[in-house]
């Protein structure tokens, strides 16, 4: 079994009197990719920077493979990388001169050679003498991850890194995420895609309003919510009110105008459903059968819809 090489115990953070972290804890194995997963305001971003020494908990600890956050930050800076929502690359530098520039900063011996196979890892060895300022999206988050990665870090936080990026980039993405895995790398992930998460995460842990609602595999967060359900869509929240009084067990997502009503999937089951409906004189817009995803999870936990994958694409 892996040891843990991330242990952190009831941790809290308070920005006036907004409480953001209230008593988190939770450990990530060596060699792992754990994903912290939270509506916006969850305290996903507040965690990956007290975790990563930039900012200060106001009580709890952090341990990273073995060293204590606060008493240990230069010990913890050296074995660890950070890759943000925004690439933090320098456009007026070419990519060849990003890369150099950060092997310079970490002091790395035969820089040139390790410039070269990161290129190469990348895929960016045709744009390395081009400005950064030229690349795409894609492109220079690649390059912002390959910057990460100098210095060979054991621990590689990942805060939102396929933000805005189109689905091609964002699966490239997930390759390479996976490759460093595979070489031993543990990676620390926050996202808003839900699908991201369930593609890539040993361990999801979910954080609402400051503190942890779930934590387990992505299987087994599933299991906890009630199977398969019809989906139904209303035109306006007087079909949405009416449908929820009528259709007992429910729960509705007021935004979308949707109710989710449990059912074994079958047309038995799902003919009493719209029968249901018809004898209040009650029409739904839209209907589906679903089985238990990442996003009926966190709308069971959160009352929040997650993210949908095709937003990504923005």
């Amino acid at each position: 079994m892996n040891s843990s090489v991330i242990a952190v115990s009831g941790l809290r953070k308070t920005y006036g009197d907004k409480v953001v972290l209230d008593g988190v804890d939770f450990e990530v194995a060596a060699g792992s990719i754990f994903s912290l997963l939270g509506p916006n305001g969850a305290g996903k971003t507040t965690t990956v920077n007290i975790l990563t020494t930039l900012q200060k908990a106001d009580a709890g600890t952090v341990r990273i493979a073995g060293h204590d956050v606060l008493t240990a930050t230069k010990q913890v800076r050296s074995l660890i990388g950070v890759t943000g929502q925004f690439a933090a690359v320098d456009e007026l530098l070419t990519g060849r001169e990003n890369l150099r520039m950060m092997a310079d900063l970490k002091r790395v011996r035969k820089a040139d050679s390790l410039v070269s196979r990161l290129l190469e890892r990348f895929d960016l060895v045709e744009s390395a003498d081009k400005q950064a300022g030229s690349y795409s999206g894609g492109m220079r988050r690649k390059l912002d991850l390959a910057m990460t990665l100098v210095g060979n870090p054991q621990i590689v936080f990942l805060d939102e890194p396929t933000t805005g990026l189109d689905p091609r980039s964002r699966r490239t993405m997930w390759g390479i995420v996976r490759e460093l895995v595979a070489d031993g790398t543990t990676i620390f992930l926050t996202t808003q895609y839900l699908e991201e998460a369930d593609q890539l995460a040993d361990q999801i842990a979910v954080v609402d309003q400051g503190r942890i609602a779930a934590h387990g595999t992505p299987d087994d967060l599933k299991r906890r919510i009630p199977g398969t359900h019809v989906r139904l869509r209303f035109g306006d929240h007087y079909e949405l009110d009416a449908a929820a009084r009528v259709l007992s067990g429910s729960t509705r997502d007021e935004q979308e105008l949707v109710l989710r009503v449990p059912s074994d999937g079958g047309s038995r089951s799902l003919r009493a459903v719209l029968d249901r409906l018809d004898e209040h004189m009650i029409n739904a817009e839209e209907f589906s059968v679903h089985t238990p995803d990442l996003d009926d999870v966190f709308f069971a936990l959160t009352g929040h819809a997650g993210t949908p994958a095709e937003a990504v694409a923005k």
